[in-house]
C-alpha cells in the first residue's frame, strides 16, 4: 500500500532524521550508468528510451549530476505543452497553444529559467567544492551547455552569424557573474563593484543587438532596462549564498520569475521581427509559458533541495534544507493556483495533495540514496511509480478525456527516472 503524505508531513519526517544523511558513504549508492534519455521525450504515450507505458520506473544517470538535472528540466517543456494543449482543449482558452510565436516564447521561458538556476547551482557549488573542483566544472560545462542553446535559437531566427554573436556577448556576462561571485565571496567590494560594472555595460550591448535582430521590434532601451533587472536579481541570488543565507533559495527563485517576464517581452519582439505565426502573448500561449517555468522549476527547485541537503552542514535538518523544501514548496502552490484557474478550486486542492506526495517520495528517495539503504530506495521508487496513474486519471478527468490517462502516465514515467537518476548523480558526486 502507498504511503500518503503532504510536504508539511514531509518536513517533519526531516526533522527527525539525524546527520547521517550528509555521513553517509557514497560508495552505498547505487549508480545505474545508464544513457540520459533524448530531451525531446514527451507525454505522447510513445516509447520512451525501451519503457513502455506501463512499465515500472527506473533510474536514468550518467554520473554527472548538472547535466541529468539539465535532462531531466529538459523533458518538462513538453509535458507543458501536452498539458496545455489538452486544458486548453478542454477550457476553451483563447489563442493558439502550438503555434510559432507561443513556442519561441515557451523556449525562451525554458532556457532563460534555466540559465539562473544553473548559475545559482553553479556558484553554490563553487562555494561548497571549491572553484577549481570537478564539481563545478560539471557545473560550469552545464550552464555552458544552456548558453549554445540559447544561442541557438538566437541563430535559428537571425542567422548563424547572430547566433554566435549572441553566444560572445551571453557567455561575457556570464563570466562576469563568475568575478562578481569571487568577489563577494572574498569580500573584495572594489572587484565587486568593477563586475557589476561590466554588467550594467553588458545590459546597454545587449539591448542595442536585440534592437538589431528584431528589426526594430525590441527598443534597445526597453531590453536594457528588463536585463538590468536579471543582473540585480541575479546579484542578489549570489549575495544570499555568499552569505551562507538558509532563504537564497528564495532569492533564487525571484530571480528565476524574473526571466520570465523578459522571455514574454523579447519573444513579442522576435516573433514580430521573423514575421512568425500565432501571438505570443495570447492566452493559450500564456498557459503554455506559464506551465513550462513552473514544471522546470519543479525540477530545479528540487535538485538545489537535495543538494542542499548533501551540503549544508547539519543535512535535512539545516536551516538552508527546510528553507529549500519550502521554496519547492511556494513552486507546488502556484501550479496548484494554475489547475485552480482551469478546474475550479475543488480540483487545485486534489492536485496540491498529489503533487505534494510525490515530492515526498523524492525526498525518501533521496535520503535512501545518501544512507545506502536500497530498500528504501526502492520503495520510494514503487511509489512514484504508483503516483504516475493516479496522477494520469486525475488529468483525465478534468481536462474531459483530453488528456488521456496512459499518455500522462507515461510521460510522468520520464520525470521519475530523470529526476530520480539526478539524485543518483547528486549523491554520487556530494555525499561524502
Amino acid at each position: 500500500m502507498r504511503r500518503t503524505r503532504s510536504t508539511y508531513a514531509v518536513a517533519a519526517m526531516a526533522a527527525g532524521l539525524t546527520l547521517s544523511l550528509t555521513l553517509a558513504a557514497c560508495s552505498s549508492t547505487d549508480e545505474t550508468g545508464g544513457t540520459a534519455p533524448s530531451a525531446s521525450s514527451s507525454m505522447d504515450g510513445s516509447d520512451h528510451s525501451g519503457m513502455s507505458d506501463m512499465d515500472a520506473v527506473a533510474p536514468v544517470s550518467t554520473g554527472d549530476p548538472f547535466a541529468d538535472a539539465r535532462t531531466a528540466a529538459a523533458h518538462m517543456p513538453e509535458t507543458g505543452l501536452t498539458l496545455a494543449t489538452g486544458l486548453a482543449a478542454a477550457t476553451g482558452t483563447t489563442g493558439e497553444v502550438d503555434s510559432d510565436a507561443a513556442t519561441l516564447r515557451a523556449d525562451l521561458t525554458a532556457l532563460l529559467q534555466e540559465h539562473v538556476y544553473l548559475t545559482g547551482i553553479g556558484v553554490a557549488t563553487a562555494y561548497t567544492a571549491g572553484a577549481d573542483s570537478d564539481e563545478f566544472m560539471a557545473a560550469k560545462a552545464a550552464l555552458d551547455g544552456n548558453t549554445d542553446d540559447l544561442a541557438d535559437a538566437v541563430g535559428s531566427l537571425a542567422g548563424e552569424e547572430q547566433g554566435t554573436a549572441f553566444h560572445d556577448l551571453w557567455d561575457e556576462h556570464i563570466g562576469y557573474f563568475v568575478d562578481y561571485a569571487v568577489a563577494v565571496k572574498s569580500g573584495d567590494q572594489a572587484a565587486a563593484d568593477a563586475a557589476q560594472a561590466s554588467l550594467a555595460g553588458y545590459t546597454t550591448q545587449a539591448g542595442a543587438f536585440f534592437e538589431q535582430i528584431s528589426a526594430g521590434n525590441l527598443p534597445a532601451d526597453a531590453v536594457a532596462e528588463a536585463l538590468t533587472m536579471h543582473v540585480t536579481t541575479l546579484t542578489a541570488a549570489i549575495d544570499a549564498l555568499a552569505a551562507g543565507e538558509p532563504t537564497a533559495s528564495d532569492t533564487l527563485k525571484a530571480a528565476a520569475d524574473h526571466v520570465g517576464m523578459d522571455a514574454a517581452t523579447i519573444a513579442t519582439g522576435l516573433a514580430a521581427g521573423a514575421g512568425l505565426s500565432g501571438d505570443a502573448m495570447d492566452d493559450a500561449s500564456t498557459l503554455r509559458s506559464t506551465l513550462t517555468a513552473l514544471l522546470q522549476e519543479h525540477v530545479y527547485l528540487a535538485s538545489y533541495a537535495v543538494f542542499t541537503a548533501y551540503t549544508a552542514e547539519g543535512g535535512v535538518d539545516s536551516p538552508a534544507f527546510t528553507a529549500a523544501a519550502a521554496t519547492l514548496d511556494a513552486n507546488s502552490v502556484a501550479l496548484s493556483d494554475a489547475v485552480t484557474s482551469l478546474a475550479g478550486e475543488e480540483n487545485g486542492a486534489a492536485f496540491l495533495d498529489l503533487w505534494r506526495e510525490h515530492i515526498g517520495f523524492f525526498v525518501d528517495y533521496a535520503v535512501a540514496d545518501a544512507t545506502g539503504d536500497e530498500d528504501g530506495r526502492q520503495q520510494a521508487l514503487a511509489d512514484l511509480d504508483g503516483y504516475r496513474p493516479e496522477a494520469g486519471a486525475f488529468f483525465e478527468k478534468v481536462s474531459n478525456g483530453e488528456l488521456p490517462a496512459d499518455d500522462v502516465a507515461a510521460g510522468l514515467g520520464m520525470h521519475v527516472s530523470t529526476l530520480a537518476g539526478a539524485i543518483d548523480s547528486l549523491a554520487a558526486a556530494l555525499v561524502p
